[in-house]
């Protein structure tokens, strides 16, 4: 018999590697940069892209840029107005800001690491509950849906929609409210003892792993063998 009625799992580094590389400030990188200039039919050099990707950098340093993005997944509306302090002091345009943004908050696309649906499918087998939790200003249940993965997930508890955040325990209190489930019947699943970690103070046992870099890393069998479930 499993060891626990529930394992709550982290997204962004845990389960997939971000389509855009990863961050956690909002800034994607030189792939995003010319994805979005492309879209729009502009210049995509790398003298172009290299020169907005400074800027961004250099903004993303300022005080209160750097200030404004506590709290920026409380709520869709706080991240981008988070989004938008920056953007704006790094002087993108507003035409460019919008497509990159739309970029940005596309959940659709992000890859999935290979041993997330073996995973996901052996816990279903056990009559585990998962819940996913995400600090996130958008949506990603198309993203799991797009996979086919949204069958083995009982809930999405989403930073934006409940207006709390990672590391404050009070979202996995959340989590454990939805699932039916006391902290010591779960396991949270995650990739930064700065914030999944923050589990244990709402007393839930926790597996910290190191975040994905690629896709062919995997690492949720020991997430498996913390439950008493055989590897697949």
């Amino acid at each position: 018999m499993p060891f626990f009625k529930a394992v709550l799992l982290d997204w962004v580094g845990t389960l997939i590697v971000p389509k855009w590389g990863p961050t956690r400030t909002g800034h994607r990188g030189a792939s995003w940069i010319q994805h979005s200039l492309r879209q729009l039919g502009r210049d995509s050099s790398e003298a172009e892209v290299q020169r907005i990707s400074t800027a961004l950098s250099v903004s993303g340093e300022l005080p209160h840029v750097v200030q404004g993005w506590a709290g920026a997944d409380l709520s869709a509306a706080a991240h981008r107005d988070s989004y938008e302090r920056w953007i704006n002091a790094a002087e993108v345009d507003s035409v460019l800001a919008d497509e990159m943004y739309a970029a940005l908050s596309d959940a659709v696309g992000n890859a999935f690491a290979s041993d997330v649906e073996p995973t996901l499918a052996a816990l279903k087998a056990a009559q585990l509950k998962v819940a996913i939790i995400s600090d996130i200003h958008v949506d990603i249940r198309p993203a799991f849906s797009e996979r086919g993965l949204d069958v083995y997930v009982d809930e999405f508890v989403l930073s934006f929609e409940h207006g709390v955040s990672k590391p404050d325990p009070a979202i996995f209190r959340v989590a454990l409210g939805l699932l039916g489930v006391e902290p010591e019947e779960a396991l949270m699943v995650g990739d930064r003892s700065s914030h999944d970690g923050a589990a244990v103070e709402a007393g839930i046992a926790t597996l910290l792993v190191p975040p994905l870099t690629k896709v062919t890393e995997e690492r949720l069998h020991l997430a498996l063998a913390a439950c008493g479930i055989p590897a697949c």
